[in-house]
């Protein structure tokens, strides 16, 4: 399952909770990388954004986002950050998709601000661990693989 402000998660089921003398059915859902673990209402999980792992056809298409040409805007770093951040949040690939597109351009170059390289990291790890997720794969073979497109770009 992926939940869009943390990612990639494994469901380990459903609990029954007593929150304020209500009982509540919620998924529990750990992510390993960050030891943490999540208990989502299960009336609430599609609403707080809990989803499957995308299909073949969206990472497709998050994929070929990578090649396409980035998309350099000129307004202020700030705003970009918070547009950035946004879009790694939604837990859409191809949103996501299009943050390490933008941002890969400076991926090597000095000139990159720690907080460039920081959202630059953070989106490229969420991409990855969900292509990992669809795969079968290491999460180092799929940083290999979304460099992979983003050279063909």
């Amino acid at each position: 399952m992926v939940y869009p402000t943390h990612g990639v998660g494994q469901v380990q089921g459903i609990d029954t909770m007593s929150v304020a003398g209500t009982e509540l059915k919620v998924i529990i859902v750990t992510f390993e990388e960050n030891r943490m673990t999540l208990r989502v209402p299960l009336n609430k999980a599609a609403s707080s954004g809990l989803r499957k792992l995308a299909g073949t056809n969206m990472m497709g298409e998050a994929l070929e986002t990578l090649k396409g040409r980035a998309r350099i805007k000129r307004t202020m770093w700030s705003r970009r950050a918070q547009e950035y951040e946004q879009k790694i949040n939604s837990g859409d690939p191809v949103q996501i998709a299009e943050v390490v597109r933008d941002l890969h351009r400076n991926a090597g170059q000095p000139d990159q601000s720690f907080s460039e390289r920081q959202i630059y990291e953070l989106a490229m790890d969420r991409l990855a661990a969900e292509v990992a997720a669809i795969d079968g794969s290491d999460k180092n073979a799929a940083m290999n693989k979304l460099l992979e497109h983003l050279k063909q770009g």
